[in-house]
């Protein structure tokens, strides 16, 4: 982290732009959070993530210490909160979303964001309600595809463009009072809401241009950018009389050079939120590129000789590789492997050379119960490719019969209704029991048939039963995380002692 401080040091940057190469990777979070709580003591006050911008409104209040947040990452939230704690408001940490409400195949209508501004100024629109109609049709993916199915160029959006505009001239007509009789974080949230239904109905009219498919989608994929960047340079007035704000986001959204992608067919290219952001705040833009090796997240294999990644150390770096693109990268896995131009403008890169296993801290905690062993299934084995990775816990001495499993890929034929196989999913399973089966469920292992069409096994930090041994008292849980931590330290625990006590 020495080479970080370094660059901080002698750029004093207003925006430190972290990248990764996908989101399909644990450890680029991971770090980004490491990285963090470092800078935090060197001055950043301010971390602003690939995230909904209104969203993060709530999540900020919870880092600040309110009762209740949104659905910000968990780790990450949570440390901000304790370093907070009593703390004035002045060095407290802040957490901002910097994206749209927007989504690859979906972007939410600007009713709820137009309402909020709205009653914030207390100011009646009679039609308002009648504008908006039916939200479902805002956020049809259908629209994402057909410029016809986009209501985005209708009357009806034309007019709610104007609405939002004029409100938002009020909300900076009125501020003196508004901000007298409210509060300045009051009237700053108005002013996010607004924005965010502006830039919403701008995108919704580029998704209804009739234009030939890629140049219809390369504005649309610019228009979010370009939210983006306004958002980062609002976070940065916001955030500038207090220090510099750590920025974590895909690579193609803080390069400096334009994005390219194929995608269907159709050749894309636009303009990066880190291409308008470094324009305009030139040397005081730092942009560190994310890299990565291999990923049993992703199912990624280490690169070959020759390519870019394969040229990387771990950890941080400033020298530039020669090398070529690697090509073995599936589309499923959502990683944009280094090239010329992304090196060519980063000031640093990040390469990870082996990325997180997602499983590895649950498996952790197992192993720390009394008595309890692990068995891992290595590919050396001569068991199935589908089985490597799979994990067996026992209690005592019996290596039969496992209390506990963490499976991290389908069972073709047998057991594929969790849908392992994408990218960084896992499934924790646990013996329970008849009897402790019943207690969570409400009914019996023998009446699962009868309940199996009502769940959605790929559902994550859910307790449900087994797909494929519910009836033989197992449950499991797709990606465990807060919502049933409490469940799964209970349950680990009760299937441990009823493992151990068989042996006696």
């Amino acid at each position: 982290m020495e080479q970080l401080l370094s660059l901080v040091g002698s750029r004093d940057p207003q925006l430190l732009a972290l990248g990764e190469p996908t989101h399909g990777e644990p450890a680029f979070a991971r770090l980004s959070k490491e990285i963090f709580q470092l800078l935090a003591g060197h001055g950043f006050r301010s971390i602003a993530l690939e995230f909904d911008r209104v969203a993060g409104l709530a999540v900020d209040d919870y880092v600040r210490g309110a009762a209740e947040t949104g659905d910000g990452p968990r780790g990450l939230v949570e440390w901000m909160r304790a370093h907070n704690a009593g703390l004035p408001p002045e060095e407290q940490l802040a957490f901002h979303g910097f994206d749209a409400p927007l989504e690859m195949m979906s972007a939410a209508g600007p009713g709820r964001y137009l309402r909020h501004l709205r009653d914030y100024l207390g100011v009646p629109i009679p039609d308002l309600d009648l504008l908006i109609g039916d939200e479902s049709r805002w956020s049809d993916p259908a629209a994402q595809l057909d410029h016809a199915r986009s209501i985005g160029r209708s009357p009806q959006a034309a007019a709610l463009r104007v609405i939002a505009d004029d409100l938002l001239t009020q909300l900076y007509a009125e501020a003196p009072r508004l901000i007298a009789t409210s509060s300045a974080r009051a009237w700053q949230q108005a002013r996010t809401h607004g924005i965010a239904a502006l830039g919403l109905l701008r995108y919704h009219a580029v998704a209804a241009d009739p234009a030939p498919a890629a140049e219809r989608t390369s504005r649309m994929l610019g228009v979010r950018d370009a939210l983006m960047a306004r958002n980062l340079l609002d976070i940065r007035e916001l955030e500038q009389s207090r220090g510099p704000t750590l920025v974590f986001a895909h690579n193609r959204h803080l390069q400096r050079h334009p994005s390219r992608w194929t995608l269907a067919g159709m050749d894309l290219e636009w303009h990066s939120a880190g291409a308008t952001v470094s324009a305009l705040l030139g040397p005081r833009y730092v942009f560190i590129a994310g890299s990565l090796g291999s990923s049993p997240s992703l199912g990624l294999d280490s690169p070959l000789p020759g390519t870019f990644e394969s040229q990387l150390e771990p950890g941080l770096s400033t020298p530039r590789p020669a090398g070529t693109v690697r090509d073995d990268v599936k589309v499923e896995q959502g990683y944009f492997p280094l090239d010329a131009e992304t090196i060519e403008g980063a000031d640093m890169i990040l390469h990870v050379n082996s990325g997180d296993d997602p499983a590895a801290g649950l498996a952790a905690r197992i192993r720390a119960l009394p008595g309890v062993a692990e068995h891992r299934i290595e590919p050396d084995s001569g068991m199935p490719e589908y089985t490597w990775g799979d994990r067996f816990f026992f209690a005592g001495e019996d290596r039969k019969r496992p209390f506990a499993t963490i499976v991290g890929h389908d069972i073709p034929d047998f057991d594929s209704r969790s849908h392992l196989d994408r990218p960084g999913a896992y499934r924790l399973n646990i013996e329970l029991g008849r009897a402790e089966f019943k207690n969570a469920f409400g009914y019996g292992p023998e009446e699962f048939a009868a309940h199996s069409d009502e769940i959605d096994f790929t559902a994550a930090d859910m307790l449900m039963p087994h797909p494929a041994y519910a009836v033989q008292g197992w449950a499991s849980v797709v990606n465990p995380g807060p919502a049933t931590a409490a469940d799964v330290d209970r349950l680990l625990e009760h299937a441990r002692a009823r493992s151990a006590a068989r042996q006696r």
